[in-house]
């Protein structure tokens, strides 16, 4: 294919059909580039707008390839699939991107951590869990964070054990344990690399998270001195060039009091710290993560406007057909960005949309956005 030119016939697949994949496609439809998706929810954000949608399930070898065989160039909007089916379809022509062995280590949280070990990355003290560990063992190392080494998402696969009587929430699959860091705030930088090794690298933002260890506030910019905004951009474009990896790539981190930074966590696609770059930043993260993986010119990360963005998650105690109560009311207020996902099932804690509020005075837009966490809930019929 002449990188330079991208035709009717170009054909890009996703594997996965959740909300990333729907802001990716709202932004392929600039470019005339029609998307392809994959995913086992018929139901799924994607499937009503996908220029093709393919019932399969992604970490399954022969729905992969069977998908990505037809394809020029397959990304994802979740890390965690069939990583054998995309070696062989790279081997067969296919781009994949991100590389299949930068997914094989990201998915892998143990594979991960070793990784920054390996490539001097500053990261919390950590240790390997087999299956099974006796928590005669684990009660030893208490306080911890335990991790599962594959599946987490969305908060889910991550415990905190403060102390004895947590031990009955420990997992028994492969896992990594982690030194409690003391940390006083979350911070998360977005990084796009193309094939040429172009770098670009967005604003550091600052990540408030729920009880369920959900993002419930982003602030954009982070308040943060200027050093520590240097420090954290480092560390993120020293990640993705070590990696060679190509696409887009979030990078949690934490601050700690004395200055020190350490990574978290590193997710190799969008990711939900940078939904506000949308209307907060000249290139959008989903517009980005499309450059990088197609070899086009990176584009322009400064912002425009102050930000903060409210994930909008199932309430509580409600299960069935979606409503979003007080929704018109909220776009009342100046600044207010709908996205809603296209979900029409909600149930607790599940990502059903988000709202950024901008505007050019940050503590303007945090004010606003606190309002509109009271005033905004999902609920079902």
């Amino acid at each position: 294919m002449n990188e330079n030119v991208i035709g009717s016939q170009y054909r890009l697949g996703i594997l996965g059909g959740g909300q990333l994949g729907r802001m990716i496609i709202q932004e392929a439809i600039n470019y005339n580039i029609d998307i392809h998706i994959m995913d086992k929810d018929e139901n799924s954000p994607c499937a009503s707008i996908a220029k093709s949608y393919t019932n399969g399930d992604i970490k399954n070898y022969d729905d992969v390839v069977m998908f990505g065989e037809k394809l020029n160039t397959l990304t994802v909007e979740i890390e965690n699939v069939n990583i054998d089916a995309l070696y062989y379809l790279e081997k067969n022509g296919v781009q994949i991107f991100p590389q299949p062995r930068v997914l094989e280590i990201i998915k892998d949280k143990g594979l991960q951590k070793e990784f920054y070990k390996e490539n001097n990355i500053p990261t919390s003290e950590f240790e390997l869990l087999s299956s099974n560990t006796k928590k005669s063992i684990l009660e030893e190392k208490i306080p911890f964070v335990q991790k599962l080494r594959t599946g987490g998402y969305d908060g889910r696969g991550v415990e905190l054990i403060k102390s004895k009587k947590d031990l009955k929430n420990v997992f028994l699959e492969p896992s990594i344990i982690e030194k409690i860091v003391p940390f006083v705030k979350e911070l998360s930088v977005i990084v796009a690399r193309n094939k040429a090794g172009q770098t670009a690298v967005y604003p550091t933002v600052e990540c408030q998270f729920n009880k369920v260890n959900l993002v419930e506030f982003l602030f954009s910019p982070a308040q943060i001195s200027k050093e520590i905004e240097e420090k954290a951009t480092k560390i993120a474009i020293d990640i993705i060039n070590k990696l060679d990896m190509v696409g887009i790539l979030a990078v949690e981190l934490f601050l700690c009091e004395n200055g020190e930074i350490l990574v978290n966590e590193i997710a190799p696609r969008p990711h939900n710290s940078g939904h506000h770059t949308i209307e907060c930043n000249i290139t959008s993260q989903f517009e980005q993560h499309l450059r990088s993986i197609l070899n086009m010119p990176l584009g322009a990360t400064e912002m425009t406007q102050c930000g903060v963005m409210i994930n909008l998650l199932g309430s509580e105690g409600f299960n069935g057909k979606a409503i979003y109560k007080g929704l018109f009311n909220v776009t009342a207020i100046d600044g207010v960005h709908v996205h809603i996902y296209g979900k029409k099932i909600t149930k607790p804690h599940r990502k059903m949309g988000h709202i950024t509020v901008t505007d050019k005075s940050l503590e303007k837009a945090i004010k606003k956005a606190k309002d509109i966490k009271q005033k905004l809930i999902v609920i079902s019929e």
